[in-house]
Parts: structure tokens; C-alpha cells; sequence
């Protein structure tokens, strides 16, 4: 009878083989975990639109892929605990922006029409073309943002929605406060262009128990 081989020879070397495919997994999910959204500007606690004070909601950063692409901070007249909130809250809205790199002025102004796209209806789309298309312009007319660059958003109720680049105002305002319900869903949303900096956006307030300013 033919005997069976030993192979008990081998047992050290199937376990190292198996120890070494676990570390390389550890290490594959640790390369991959999805960066933190906490930004790196510190943006001042309270700003002001139109002559009306506004709290700092929270902030982030923009992430694609593994590349920072902005920080973004939300102003409100009052800290809120929700995105839902956020889109319902009355009275002026700053959003206040940093590029943390070079950004092509043509490709932003599309990435936020894309944004608001796809958090809106087509009815709502096609009824704000004119705002949309003068957002486009307004970035568009610069051939890049270069990094440290800000930009900012700031809706007043009755007058719209004003577009500043480096400080200055782009031209008149534009469209309502269901437009700039739009913008606001570009990042709180129900596809939102960045989940974690929509949680940062939101998540400062609500840890603040939303009890400042009335």
C-alpha cells in the first residue's frame, strides 16, 4: 500500500501566505478609506449679506476622487439641525468658497449646473435656464481659478442671488428663492455632489444642538 506524503512541511509556509494576503487586504483598506471632509480654511464664525448678520452652519471639503478640489462653508441667519432645515430656513445665505487648486473657470461653472441637475426637476431646470446660463457665464469668464482663489454665493430674499469672484461682485443678481433652492441642493441634496461634505455642512449645527442666534 502506497503510503500517503507528509505534507506537514508545508504548513508553515500556507500560513505565512495567508498571514501575508490578510496584511495586504488591511493595507488595500486602509489606502482606500474616503478622506475626511473637514476643511483646512478656517473660515470666520459669522459674515454678514446685505447688513444682516449670518452664522457659520458648518464646513468642508470638496473631494474628487482623492484630489481636494475646494473648501465650502455655509452661512444662515441661525445654526439649523438638518439639511432639510437648511433648505427651508428664511432670510439671507452666504456660501463662501477656496480653491485648493487650479480650477478651469468653463468646467466649474458646468460641474454646477450638473450638480443642480441632478437634484431638480426638468420643469425646474428648463424654467431657470436664464440664472443657470448666466452662472455659466460668470465662471466661465475666467479661464481658471488658481488655488487660494474664493468665490462665494449669497442669496437675499426679493432681490436673488449674487455671485462674487475674489470679493467682487459678478453683476446684478439672479433668479429666486427656488433657484437658489436649487444651488443649496448642489451639495444637501439627495444626490449630493460630495455626501461627506453635505454631513460636514450640516453636522456642525446640529452638534450645536441648534441653539445660536434667533
Amino acid at each position: 500500500m502506497k503510503a500517503s506524503p507528509d505534507l506537514s512541511f508545508h504548513a508553515p509556509a500556507q500560513a505565512a501566505a495567508r498571514m501575508a494576503g490578510a496584511l495586504a487586504l488591511t493595507a488595500a483598506s486602509l489606502v482606500f478609506v474616503a478622506p475626511a471632509a473637514t476643511a483646512a480654511t478656517a473660515f470666520a464664525p459669522t459674515q454678514t449679506v446685505q447688513g444682516t448678520p449670518v452664522v457659520l452652519q458648518g464646513a468642508g471639503t470638496r473631494y474628487r476622487a482623492i484630489f481636494k478640489v475646494y473648501d465650502m462653508a455655509l452661512y444662515l441667519p441661525r445654526k439649523v439641525r438638518t439639511a432639510e432645515e437648511v433648505l427651508a430656513a428664511k432670510g439671507p445665505v452666504r456660501l463662501s468658497f477656496v480653491a485648493l487648486r487650479d480650477l478651469p473657470g468653463t468646467d466649474l461653472g458646468r460641474t454646477f449646473i450638473k450638480g443642480l441637475a441632478s437634484n431638480a426637476t426638468p420643469e425646474q431646470v428648463t424654467r431657470h435656464t436664464p440664472a443657470s446660463s448666466r452662472l455659466i457665464e460668470i465662471f466661465s469668464g475666467r479661464s481658471k481659478l488658481v488655488e487660494g482663489d474664493t468665490f462665494a454665493m449669497e442669496y437675499v430674499p426679493g432681490q436673488g442671488t449674487t455671485f462674487f469672484i475674489q470679493g467682487q461682485p459678478q453683476g446684478a443678481p439672479v433668479g429666486d428663492a427656488e433657484y437658489f433652492g436649487m444651488i443649496l441642493r448642489i451639495w444637501l441634496g439627495q444626490s449630493p455632489a460630495d455626501p461627506m461634505l453635505k454631513e460636514a455642512l450640516v453636522g456642525a449645527g446640529a452638534s450645536a444642538g441648534a441653539a445660536a442666534t434667533p
